[in-house]
């Protein structure tokens, strides 16, 4: 019977009906400020449903800049305007809000050491009772949420404190939403204008020309934009001009500034004035324009192929490097960086360059990391150069970009070659001779990735052409020299094999030669696939992958010759 009978009211049916009415009205909000990322849209008309939802006089917006530290008012709603009030941490009811990441409440403003009275004072405002509360994140609160009097005259209390931190929730989370939002597309138009930048440095760069010329030059950006240049270019008597340049500082504005720099330098350069003249016009025009205290370094130079000799000027760009194949030669700075001083004069070097090759370098090729703290250095450099120094100079100036690019580049880099091509266009990249045991093949197929990575071979086709040479070194060691898993059989010689690799223009070559007994040409073929029995193959990968080989026997019945050629695909002028 006492289930039938009608339950009294609950005291707790005001609280659940005003919790209903809370969650409803946080569904609508939050709903309301995720239809657009513009703050501006959204918190305006949100703050005024709040103070009316939550019967107050006023209320206010408080957003902390990270720049500053400061707390500014950005929205407010009620009789008194205070958008643009700043506060800082800690400071008042707002600011001690946000310092202790926690609610604060004012039941009688007026005997309240936390409230700012300058407002009232200001404004004829009348503030009974206030409740903040902060805009909190994972990362920290963001501002804060105010609001001011009672509309009933009565103070604030714990139930209110709860309900408006449940609203500054959404508020807070739309809030830091619309910042990444807007920090995305920052992000985004700054990638597009790095891309420009980029787009516009690289058509600044000279096309490359192929056959015999004596300059090359490669541009290696540490991040997305460089803030070094080079260009050569004809001048009308028949002479190359040609300079290099590094841009200080880093960014957008070092990276326009480099192409305003390399079209002012060619610009000056194109009625072919001495060089040390050449670099003072350019200097005192950028003395008149340059600010923010940025200055420029660079090397500017003249070169007669005829005479096979040069004129440098050098304003405070590191050491050229003159190699005779035997000694270095170091050539410092004529003068200061451009942009400095107006009244600075540059000295001139003469240098007869003949069959030596003259480097110019930024620093960011010295300045590259072997590990976390030891520089390459001007003596590690070098050596680099010394290694390589056997290679003519388009692969030798590649091999020096892989090395540096294998390290970490903790700045731009860009280096520029002036040599004479020597005497054949066929350039040997590779020249090996080798135990015929299957344990040298590691470092042969490494020394031979490296020098197609030299020659910017594609990675598949690069590791194609290693394992068709690794292929055939195989066959010689097992089949020519009887060596079978590594070991010697007791009736077999241990011989060695030559490997050498060149390049005549878009021609790979590649020859092996042996010491073993001459074989027969006319028995080594390609096996046709379609017959099913083991071995073989390596002959046909051979002659899937080459355009051309052929197996020579030497004269005197011992050594075997094996050449095999193939085209590279032609890159473009900007490659």
């Amino acid at each position: 019977m006492n289930a039938l009978r009608p339950s009294a009211p609950s005291a707790r049916d005001p609280a659940r009906a005003g919790g209903r009415r809370a969650l409803s009205f946080l569904a609508d909000l939050s709903q309301s400020l995720a239809v657009s990322l513009d703050l501006k849209t959204t918190l305006k008309p949100a703050l005024a449903r709040i103070m009316d939802f939550m019967q107050a006089e006023g209320a206010s917006l408080f957003l902390l800049d990270p720049a500053t530290n400061l707390l500014e008012c950005k929205i407010c709603a009620g009789p008194v305007d205070i958008v643009g009030l700043k506060l800082e941490v800690g400071q008042g009811v707002v600011g001690r809000s946000v310092a202790e990441n926690a609610p604060q409440r004012v039941d009688d403003a007026r005997r309240d050491a936390r409230v700012n009275a300058r407002v009232d004072a200001e404004t004829g405002f009348v503030t009974r009772a206030i409740l903040c509360v902060p805009l909190a994140t994972a990362q920290g609160p963001i501002g804060a949420l105010e609001i001011i009097n009672r509309r009933d005259g009565g103070a604030f209390d714990e139930d209110d404190a709860e309900v408006l931190r449940l609203i500054a929730a959404p508020m807070a989370l739309a809030i830091n939403n619309a910042r990444l939002a807007l920090e995305v597309a920052e992000q985004q138009r700054i990638r597009r204008e790095m891309l420009l930048a980029r787009t516009i440095q690289k058509s600044l760069l000279p096309k490359r020309r192929r056959g015999r010329f004596p300059l090359i030059g490669v541009n290696l950006p540490a991040h997305e934009i460089s803030g070094d240049f080079y260009d050569y270019f004809d001048l009308p008597d028949g002479r190359l001009a040609f300079f290099i340049g590094d841009i200080s500082g880093k960014g957008l504005d070092a990276a326009f500034l480099m192409v305003r720099v390399a079209s002012l330098l060619r610009w000056s350069g194109g009625d072919a004035p001495a060089p040390a003249a050449w670099l003072t016009e350019v200097n005192a025009e950028l003395c008149r324009t340059l600010q923010n205290g940025r200055f420029v370094c660079a090397v500017v130079g003249i070169y007669d192929r005829n005479k096979r000799a040069a004129i440098v000027a050098n304003a405070g760009f590191p050491p050229a490097l003159l190699d005779d194949g035997k000694d270095f030669v170091e050539l410092p700075a004529d003068g200061p960086p451009l942009g400095i001083v107006k009244e600075a004069q540059y000295g001139e070097r003469a240098i007869d360059l003949g069959a030596s090759a003259l480097y110019l370098f930024s620093d960011g090729a010295t300045d590259v990391r072997e590990d976390a703290r030891s520089r390459l250095g001007a003596d590690g450099l070098r050596g680099l150069i010394r290694r390589y120094a056997a290679l003519a100079p388009e692969p030798r100036l590649r091999a020096l970009l892989g090395e540096l690019k294998r390290r970490r580049l903790v700045d731009d880099t860009t280096l520029l070659l002036l040599q004479e091509p020597r005497g054949s266009e066929v350039r040997e990249l590779l020249a090996l001779r080798f135990p015929a045991r299957p344990i040298e093949m590691r470092a042969v197929r490494a020394a031979l990735r490296a020098a197609l990575d030299a020659e910017e071979v594609s990675p598949e086709l690069r590791d194609r052409l290693v394992l068709v040479v690794d292929e055939a070194c195989t066959n010689i060691i097992r089949h020519a020299y009887c060596h079978e898993s590594g070991e010697v059989a007791p009736d077999c010689e241990c011989g060695s094999i030559a490997l050498r690799a060149t390049r005549e223009h878009d021609m790979l070559s590649f020859e092996l030669r042996d010491e073993a007994p001459a074989v027969d040409p006319a028995r080594i073929k390609p096996r046709d696939l379609s017959e099913c029995r083991p071995g073989g193959l390596g002959v046909a990968f051979i002659d899937a992958t080459m355009d051309v080989w052929r197996v020579e026997a030497l004269a005197g019945g011992r050594g075997n010759r094996l050449i095999m050629q193939k085209r590279l695909a032609p890159k473009s002028e900007n490659e």
